[in-house]
């Protein structure tokens, strides 16, 4: 069995870019930085390293992208890795690899930003929990509800914080 998967949440570093292909299918790219933090055993300072990606999402999604999605706003992107290649115009075979998404939610708002998303549910429509791409399905009539990541839910036990130390008493052997 093979699995392609990526799950990602960070900052976007630029605003949304939205296209339509030749048949008016919608696709957007959208930059986005992440970033992790770790002790420094030998020089016991706290690093950080920061990983660049690119996000493609498709259709609706992309739409959505597009309408919600600003530069510094908070997202998570679900998705598989794609490598693509081309030729640029010096004839040189180029690759890229990029996440294509396939779920999305939209991190909370900062604080003084005015306008556009608002995470009040949909009155009359399904509750959905996140955003996906449509496999060929009609839509519904009620657009979904954009999903919004809590601020309360982006610490993950033992990332961020400083380690704690183990003691002979809490091993299983």
């Amino acid at each position: 069995m093979n699995l392609n998967k990526v799950m990602l949440i960070g900052r976007l570093t630029q605003d949304p870019e939205v296209r339509s292909t030749p048949s008016g299918q919608q696709v957007c790219t959208v930059r986005m930085a992440t970033n992790r933090t770790w002790n420094d055993q030998a020089t016991h300072q706290k690093r950080e390293a920061v990983e660049y990606h690119s996000v493609v999402a498709w259709g609706r999604l992309a739409e959505i992208c597009g309408q919600y999605l600003k530069k510094g706003g908070l997202a998570y992107f679900e998705g598989r890795l794609q490598t693509r290649t081309w030729q640029d115009a010096q004839g040189q075979k180029r690759y890229t690899t990029e996440i294509v998404a396939e779920n999305m939610q939209i991190g909370p708002r900062p604080s003084g930003v005015s306008g556009g998303y608002s995470p009040s549910p949909v009155s009359g429509g399904p509750e959905v929990s996140d955003v996906r791409r449509p496999n060929n399905i009609a839509q519904p009539a009620v657009e979904p509800e954009i999903p919004v990541i809590q601020e309360d839910e982006l610490t993950i036990s033992g990332v961020e914080e400083e380690p704690k130390p183990i003691k002979d008493t809490d091993l299983p052997f």
